[in-house]
């Protein structure tokens, strides 16, 4: 299995953040890594989410 083809810089900012040892990350399985960063993604997203929620009964309110 070939190395990900990534730069050194986005390989090192995906380590911190997924908590991998950059060496188990460059070596990690295409479809595995998808996976991480899509969980990732949802962690990010989720907080901006609710408070679009939050947001949106008083978007009723303007009807």
């Amino acid at each position: 299995m070939k190395p990900l083809q990534i730069s050194p810089e986005t390989a090192i900012t995906l380590s911190k953040q997924l908590g991998v040892p950059l060496e188990h990350l460059m070596h990690m399985p295409q479809h595995i890594l998808l996976q991480k960063i899509a969980e990732l993604s949802k962690k990010q997203n989720s907080p901006q989410a609710e408070n679009g929620n939050e947001e949106s009964p008083s978007g009723k309110d303007s009807q």
